[in-house]
């Protein structure tokens, strides 16, 4: 099959599918919701990691050769200061539980009601933009691991599915608390999904012609990757101290390095 139909299939795949089981997710009865979303983030965390340090870095590596091997790394440290910029400046944007906190504290007041009502909707508007900004990002990392080698392709679409369930879910939720119908807030959160498309064709042409400097694509794929898991995903594991909870949090996680190590493996 042609490199271009895998990365068309696989980033328009990688959309839908996190569209549909976030909103196969909403219609779980919400304390149940509540119970495991955390374990999904504990695997997702686990995907993330191990798509990084396994697949995509010693890829980086070997394409860019060893003599280069700190450029890679400062490519990666460079890739982690640029997502924790924009993670401020509110264009990167990841909501892993139902609820931000800030629109929890606005529940406890009865006065402001309207602005809190208009705050809501600036924070639905503020998230299909910011959504549709990370998706377009994650179309071109699944495009570059797929020019690469179409085996780290498939895992690396495998990770970014695996952790924007819970971003979706998220997602969903902010849309619903801003005002938008169950439907409005579906349709839209699917067509800001499916912006991975366009990520995915702009990188394969950019870096098809550029070449060289798709090992230096990867290292940012893994910066992105390991920036979401550490300091997106693993500070919300840290709420819950209880060692079951622990116990727990490191069996998935250990589980998702494992199911990308196996898929990696496999495949080659």
């Amino acid at each position: 099959m042609p490199l271009l139909l895998w990365i068309l299939a696989f980033t328009a795949l990688g959309g839908a599918l996190s569209a549909l089981a976030a909103s196969l997710f909403l219609v779980v009865p919400e304390n149940k919701r509540a119970q495991v979303l955390p374990h999904l983030v504990s695997f997702a965390t686990g995907a993330l990691l191990g798509a990084a340090l396994l697949g995509l870095l010693p890829h980086a590596v070997q394409e860019a050769g060893v003599e280069n091997v700190h450029t890679i790394g400062l490519t990666l440290l460079f890739g982690i200061l640029v997502f924790f910029l924009l993670e401020k400046f509110v264009l990167w944007r990841h909501c892993h539980v139902e609820m931000c906190e800030g629109h929890e504290e606005h529940h406890g007041h009865d006065h402001g009601h309207v602005t809190d009502k208009h705050r809501d909707a600036a924070s639905a508007r503020l998230i299909l933009f910011g959504d549709a900004f990370h998706n377009v990002l994650d179309g071109v990392l699944i495009a570059a691991a797929f020019m690469t080698d179409v085996h780290l392709g498939i895992v690396t679409a495998l990770a970014v599915i695996v952790h924007e369930i819970p971003q979706e879910v998220g997602d969903l939720a902010i849309l619903l608390h801003g005002g938008m119908s169950r439907g409005r807030a579906l349709s839209l959160n699917l067509v800001t999904s499916l912006t991975s498309v366009l990520g995915g064709v702009i990188a394969y042409f950019a870096l098809d012609s550029a070449q060289r400097f798709l090992p230096y694509a990867l290292a940012l794929a893994a910066s992105s990757f390991l920036y979401i898991a550490v300091a997106d995903l693993i500070p919300g594991l840290h709420r819950r101290v209880d060692p079951g909870s622990g116990a727990k949090q490191i069996t998935l996680i250990a589980a998702g390095v494992v199911l990308i190590y196996c898929t990696h493996a496999g495949m080659h």
